[in-house]
């Protein structure tokens, strides 16, 4: 986030300072998006990586750390629990084959991450959340021992004032209730996030096109049905994650917006709105000052870092969220965050095809369908896509500019061959698209998501006999199994 972190506690003085800078950031930023050329260039694609470290009994291992510096692979990094660790494949112009060279990058990383792992008794998995995790493997000691992460732990809660607590209804007939003083579940939520660069005068119709198209490709890529032995949604951290950061008190939460959260409304206007939208709402996190005056450092022609910007962006986690780079020459470009870890590599790239496809297929006419669609249902398309999966009946505007409730197992088929569009149009291989594409198609032909697949496993583990841990460990196993052979989810068998 361009700021060494290397302090645990601050006083108001650090707070004033630092919402001093913010102000001073945005003001450079206004003033850079309104530079005639600015962030003009190709469009490209990126992305980021969550895993677990496990031992050889499928339970949490401890020792990111000490893997990460055995590793010494620029593309790793540390995360929130000491059992996480995070991919960074280097950006890609999205024409050509883009899906094809991010692959390679990340079987790459992969191999270097799960070598060394073995040396320290530790394997990998890729998937939403852990089935084997337990309560008392969340605990503040799990959290990963660097400033920037004690650091968090300490300022949310102070922000918080009362302990975190998880409430999440499903599946399972009994709720799941979890209450914590620290953060440290939110590191129970591993996902594969995606990055979109575009030109400028599009970005606020492609912003807008992504928030749409989230809710059809996050029902069929769900992958985390299971936390602390309850089956809930279908992609539990959406749920998960949202409560664990949450920062507001009970009274708050009829008035304010969550620092994790869909959004508020469409996009009218520019980027810019986003940014001052995270900064009015959310107190800063991490109010540490860098060594740049972003209006100095503006100058003439100058792309200031806007490092406390970016830190402060960085602890407000919106599902599809802007983010500002003063690297290449300076942009912005759109993170979106919802989509799970895992199954295999084939499954994360054929979401993020299906997503990327739709987005850019989406946005050319965004300013008739935003009109046409109110974002409360979008909003709640999200939802319903998050706790159902292809069960979910989402809002759609419709050909006639009139929206219509369609079935996401229904949906999913007929914006295939938009997204398909989307890509080509955008110079994608179609070589490449087709076959990423019709991944989703049997997926949502065969009826079965990562998610569905854990489900019906546990069901089959224990209608057998096997129950309560046991299930879930041998569920994580098979999981692995499969995963490891690199078969795409729709294809694996359930055995009892």
């Amino acid at each position: 986030m361009g700021i060494e972190i290397d302090r645990e506690r601050f006083d108001e003085a650090d707070y004033v300072s630092f919402t001093e800078r913010l102000d001073h950031c945005l003001a450079a930023l206004e003033q850079l998006l309104e530079r005639p050329g600015f962030g003009v260039g190709p469009r490209t694609i990126g992305a980021e990586l969550e895993l677990f470290l496990i031992d050889d009994q499928g339970r949490p291992l401890a020792k990111n750390q000490a893997i990460l510096e055995d590793a010494g692979d620029p593309r790793l990094t540390l995360e929130l629990d000491r059992f996480n660790l995070e991919v960074n494949p280097s950006p890609l112009p999205l024409a050509g084959r883009p899906l094809t060279g991010l692959a390679r990058e990340l079987e790459g990383a992969l191999e270097s991450v799960r070598a060394t792992a073995a040396a320290h008794g530790g394997r990998v998995a890729m998937v939403g959340i852990l089935p084997t995790l337990r309560d008392e493997d969340l605990h503040r000691g799990a959290i990963t021992d660097a400033p920037r992460y004690r650091a968090l732990d300490w300022s949310l809660t102070r922000v918080k004032a009362e302990p975190f607590d998880i409430q999440i209804s499903g599946r399972d007939p009994e709720p799941l209730r979890v209450v914590r003083d620290t953060i440290v579940l939110e590191g129970a939520n591993t996902s594969f996030q995606v990055h979109l660069r575009v030109d400028p005068e599009d970005y606020v119709r492609s912003f807008n096109a992504a928030q749409l198209a989230t809710a059809p490709v996050l029902a069929a890529a769900g992958n985390s049905p299971v936390f602390l032995g309850r089956v809930l949604w279908e992609e539990t951290r959406i749920a998960l994650f949202e409560q664990a950061a949450d920062d507001r008190d009970a009274p708050g939460r009829e008035r304010l917006v969550s620092r994790v959260a869909f959004g508020t409304d469409w996009l009218r206007t520019s980027a810019l709105d986003l940014f001052e939208e995270s900064v009015r709402h959310h107190e800063p996190l991490l109010p540490i000052r860098g060594d740049q005056d972003p209006l100095e450092a503006l100058g003439a022609d100058g792309v200031p870092r806007l490092d406390e910007l970016r830190l402060h962006q960085g602890t407000v986690w919106r599902w599809n969220r802007a983010i500002y780079d003063s690297g290449f020459g300076g942009h912005r470009r759109s993170e979106m965050r919802p989509l799970p870890a895992g199954p295999t590599v084939t499954d994360m790239l054929a979401n993020a095809a299906f997503l990327l496809g739709l987005t850019l297929a989406l946005a050319p006419d965004a300013e008739v369908w935003t009109r046409q669609l109110l974002f409360a249902r979008a909003h709640a398309n999200f939802y319903d896509a998050a706790r159902l999966g292809l069960e979910a009946e989402l809002e759609w505007p419709g050909t006639d500019g009139t929206p219509e409730r369609v079935a996401a197992a229904e949906l999913v088929p007929r914006l295939l061959p938009e997204a398909r569009r989307g890509l080509v149009e955008a110079g994608v291989d179609p070589g490449e698209a087709d076959p990423l594409l019709a991944v989703i198609g049997d997926r949502v032909a065969a009826g079965q998501t990562g998610a569905v697949w854990q489900r019906r496993t546990l069901a089959a583990l224990e209608g057998r006999g096997s129950g309560g841990l046991q299930a879930l460990g041998e569920l994580l196993e098979r999981y692995l199994e499969l995963q490891a052979a690199g078969e795409p989810v729709h294809t694996w068998p359930v055995q009892g």
